[in-house]
């Protein structure tokens, strides 16, 4: 192992990628319990995380309606989340360096919880763009930096479950979600969700202050077990600029263009043009949710016990995310065009659902290849670019929908913009994401 913290490939390695090793001297002992107690917090957080982004989607209508917007301002609202998203994702990635994770996901939660505050106080769009605005900056870090935590509790060994479950957070939060948030607006109505949502952000604060530590396996090159704090660091230029990452991000691009429209405007779709009920959205939401927790906790357990038998990661987490990706894609094309309502479902369901399974093999597949001291930086960074749907999509998806001789026929061109998007990121991935061959050049061109 070099002082960068890539593995230099050797024979064996050629044949086998990732044989599993024993435990160094030098190394930190594995403490389960305390793990999958942090584990347990980060999976409640991504949970309240996601909660978060899907509230708007759920009082689209109400609101739509008490603030006479239309669908191009509202789509201007659900953009505005993403205003300062990609970078304070960016910034906290950075700072991610020389802050503790504990303090870092900390503050978020506690942003979380004040950021309704402005519309609470007077519902306007003014003041529901300023919220979400805050939301988005609250929100930008928070899977990049949860996932960093994560790993300082787990060696590279025992990361496939724990990613799979903090990605399956999110999905267990649109889960629950979806039908305790459709029957608080139906029922209390818009501000009542947002309150309660900022009330669990609140609590989960506590709770993290309590529990929540920075792991053993360290970030931190001043906390490195050869306790030099002066390991020298490839330039960001080598580590971005290779095909493992650069797939990643095309398909991580394609996957958030999938999720941005799926919050923004899947339920209105569903009310306004399936003539569904908000409950019946809600549960085609839940739906899409239940898919991607399956797909998250089965195949990306999978593929850790693959490649432990000698399977390359290419093929089990690059071609994988790449091909998840392009076949919502293609679900994504069909589903606006088919009459039968059971068929449109599921078309929609695996066209919203499948794309999640680029996140946690994405971030795999770059822990493979990135020094752990340079990771929290590097998740930062492909969080900003990988992002930009979430301020692009949901804005372009409402001057689409008015742009268009009906309603209807907005919402087609909105998902076959979609579809391609998501198609070429698959695609791209598939053909380009390698770790074996990216940690091999990158342990070649860093210092003795």
């Amino acid at each position: 192992m070099t002082d960068t913290g890539i593995q230099r490939p050797s024979a064996a390695t050629t044949k086998t990628p990732h044989p599993p090793t024993p435990r160094q001297p030098d190394e930190p002992a594995f403490d389960r319990r305390r793990s999958w107690t942090v584990l347990g917090l980060i999976v409640v957080f991504m949970l309240i995380n996601f909660a978060d982004k899907a509230v708007l989607g759920f009082a689209a209508i109400p609101l739509m309606d008490e603030l006479n917007m239309s669908e191009s301002t509202y789509g201007l609202v659900a953009s505005a989340f993403y205003l300062l998203f990609n970078l304070t994702g960016l910034l906290v990635g950075l700072i991610s360096t020389r802050m503790s994770s504990r303090m870092i996901l900390f503050s978020l939660a506690v942003g979380w919880a004040l950021a309704p505050i402005p519309v609470l106080l007077v519902a306007a769009v003014p003041t529901l763009v300023v919220s979400r605005m805050l939301l988005g900056a609250a929100e930008g870090p928070a899977s990049p930096m949860s996932m960093h935590a994560l790993y300082k509790w787990f060696p590279e060994g025992k990361r496939a479950l724990p990613t799979a479950l903090q990605i399956a957070g999110g999905s267990i939060g649109l889960l629950l979600a979806a039908p305790v948030l459709a029957f608080i607006i139906t029922n209390y109505g818009w501000r009542a969700a947002f309150i309660a949502l900022s009330v669990v952000a609140m609590v989960w604060s506590v709770l993290w202050l309590r529990f929540g530590q920075d792991g053993p396996f360290t970030a931190d090159p001043a906390a490195s077990a050869d306790g030099d704090p002066t390991r020298p660091r490839l330039p960001y230029r080598t580590l971005l600029g290779n095909g493992t990452v650069l797939g990643g991000l095309a398909c991580s691009f394609g996957a958030y263009w999938s999720m941005a429209i799926a919050v923004a405007w899947v339920p209105a779709y569903l009310e306004s043009q399936v003539d569904m009920t908000p409950g019946g959205a809600a549960s085609v939401v839940s739906g899409k949710a239940a898919l991607s927790l399956v797909l998250v906790l089965t195949v990306v357990p999978l593929t850790g016990v693959m490649i432990r038998r000698g399977v390359s990661s290419r093929w089990m987490r690059g071609v994988v995310q790449g091909t998840a990706v392009t076949v919502a894609g293609i679900c994504m094309l069909a589903f606006p065009f088919v009459d039968s309502t059971p068929l449109c479902i599921a078309l929609a369901v695996i066209a919203f659902g499948a794309p999640t399974l680029a996140y946690p093999l994405g971030y795999l597949t770059m822990a493979e290849i990135m020094p752990a001291h340079q990771r929290g930086a590097i998740f930062g960074i492909t969080l900003a670019v990988s992002t930009l749907p979430g301020v692009i999509a949901p804005f372009l998806t409402g001057k689409i929908i008015g742009w268009s001789d009906s309603v209807h026929a907005g919402y087609q061109n909105a998902f076959l913009t979609a579809a391609v998007v998501m198609v070429i990121g698959g695609v791209v991935a598939i053909v380009t994401v390698d770790p074996p061959r990216d940690a091999h050049r990158l342990a070649a061109s860093s210092p003795n």
